[in-house]
């Protein structure tokens, strides 16, 4: 049984698809590029597909995770171009390797969002920013299904700043919903539980600098993946099997050497 990983995106209106559409979509998505798929056993066989820390409906994502199983090997670059081309677009496969390693889903530790901020002057936004970073606590208030519920929003949070308008912060085909100037926020946040979500940085931020953008905030995740201490940065989660990949291709030249007669 081979596994294959994929990274996918939720762009443009798309970022409205609910983890459920996500879900029906792909399965016709893998029927019509016939994927030999594995199936799961009992009354009810599914593909086994596993997906991995969705992003919240309404918001986009350039690193969305899942995992399939086959029946026979395939080339991961081919897949992914079939795939892709059998999704709408705004949902594209952009990244597919070959699972060589153990644990995609505790390789997915933090994230980076980037928050537009329409109607919020730059300088506005920058000292909400430094009023939020310098509390030590900041409690907001979710709506859970026993009712409300107050956390903290600020532990989670690695790194927030306000960034230049004028720098290109992700790709070009990256979800962006409007030209206009705006202020933009890099949030680096930890997956946690309770889980702290860009929109619960939003309101630590009305909460303890009143800042409250007059429009809904444009949010887009840009990366997921281990949180590096070191660096402050999260890294890509892929980035194992593809070096285990590597390794192989170079064992296996040097493993038929010493086989070959004298």
């Amino acid at each position: 049984m081979q596994r294959i990983r994929l990274r996918y995106t939720k762009r443009g209106r798309l970022r409205f698809t609910s983890h459920r559409d996500f879900q029906r979509a792909f399965e016709r998505a893998l029927r019509r590029a016939e994927v030999p798929m594995a199936y799961s056993a009992g009354f009810t066989p599914h593909p086994k597909v596993s997906y991995a820390n969705a992003a919240p409906t309404g918001t986009g994502s350039e690193a969305e995770y899942l995992e399939i199983a086959l029946t026979e090997a395939r080339d991961p670059e081919r897949l992914r171009e079939l795939l892709d081309e059998s999704l709408p677009t705004g949902l594209d496969i952009v990244d597919a390797v070959e699972a060589r390693t153990s644990g995609l889903a505790d390789r997915l530790t933090a994230s980076v969002w980037e928050l537009r901020l329409e109607g919020v002057a730059p300088e506005e936004a920058r000292r909400a920013v430094d009023t939020f970073n310098a509390a030590v606590t900041v409690e907001v208030q979710r709506l859970a299904k026993n009712g409300m519920r107050t956390f903290d929003a600020r532990s989670a949070v690695e790194g927030l700043e306000a960034c230049d308008a004028r720098i290109e912060t992700h790709s070009p085909q990256a979800d962006r919903p409007t030209d206009q100037p705006c202020a933009i926020l890099r949030l680096v946040v930890r997956h946690v539980t309770p889980a702290v979500r860009p929109d619960d940085v939003l309101s630590g931020l009305r909460a303890v600098a009143d800042l409250a953008p007059p429009v809904p905030a444009g949010v887009t995740r840009l990366a997921q993946g281990l949180f590096d201490e070191e660096t402050g940065t999260v890294t890509d989660p892929l980035a194992p099997d593809r070096e285990a990949a590597v390794a192989l291709s170079m064992a296996a030249p040097t493993a038929a050497a010493s086989q070959a007669p004298a």
